[in-house]
């Protein structure tokens, strides 16, 4: 019978808080990780640098950087020519679906590591999506998730084989922010190599200003610390 510690895991990892933690818990739970990062047209580039500072501080079996083109349908504030949405409230937050969705971006890369990991032979996929603080993105909820997990056993050489399921993990979907830090700190992330910025400045410091920033930033201080990544003074 293969071991946890004999199975590889494919796991999204944008650069920002939210994957690193996912990644330090893919190592932790004894997977051999293999990192997935997407240049797909976002404004805030820095995180995929990022990406590679945490893949190293964290141990990875491989790290690869897919390129799509996702400005090419745009929509998004991420991916087109539409302002960043800036010093919103908690209702305006998590009240509708925020410009900053990227149209099925998810859906687009869990099927690119669904297909890597038939490629390597790999049965789990981890992800960082989180439906506490963002409710308004519907590629964020469990419900997605569950529905992705049936299509890659349906779906795939690899699903229908009948050797075993293949599994989607996202281990934050119900926690606050200020719980994934803290889960991330008892495993060692070193959170100063991530960035979470949709709107960073040329240096690459954060706005402290969109969203992304706000329920950062919260975390942190309802962990009664300072955030150490860097911010626009």
């Amino acid at each position: 019978m293969t071991s946890v510690q004999d199975r590889s895991a494919v796991v999204l990892l944008s650069g920002g808080l939210d994957s690193a933690t996912v990644l330090a818990i893919a190592v932790a739970e004894g997977f051999q990780c293999h990192a997935l990062s997407f240049r797909y047209g976002q404004r805030h580039l820095e995180e995929l640098e990022a990406a590679k500072q945490v893949a190293k501080q964290l141990g990875t079996a491989g790290h690869r950087m897919v390129d799509l083109d996702m400005r090419a349908i745009g929509g998004s504030a991420l991916t087109d020519d539409i302002d960043v949405p800036k010093d919103r409230d908690d209702v305006e937050m998590t009240t509708g679906i925020p410009v900053t969705y990227v149209p099925a971006r998810n859906t687009i890369f869990l099927s690119y590591a669904l297909g890597y990991a038939e490629v390597i032979e790999c049965r789990d996929i981890f992800i960082g999506v989180n439906a506490v603080d963002y409710s308004g993105y519907p590629d964020c909820r469990p419900e997605f998730i569950q529905s992705f997990e049936t299509t890659a056993n349906l779906g795939t050489k690899m699903g229908v084989d009948g050797k075993s399921a293949i599994r989607i993990h996202a281990p934050l979907v119900n926690l606050t922010k200020a719980e994934i830090i803290r889960r991330g700190i008892e495993l060692s992330v070193d959170y100063s190599l991530t960035r979470t910025c949709y709107d960073p400045d040329e240096k690459g410091s954060a706005c402290g200003r969109c969203d992304a920033c706000l329920l950062r930033l919260k975390g942190f201080e309802d962990n009664e610390m300072a955030d150490p990544a860097p911010y626009q003074a």
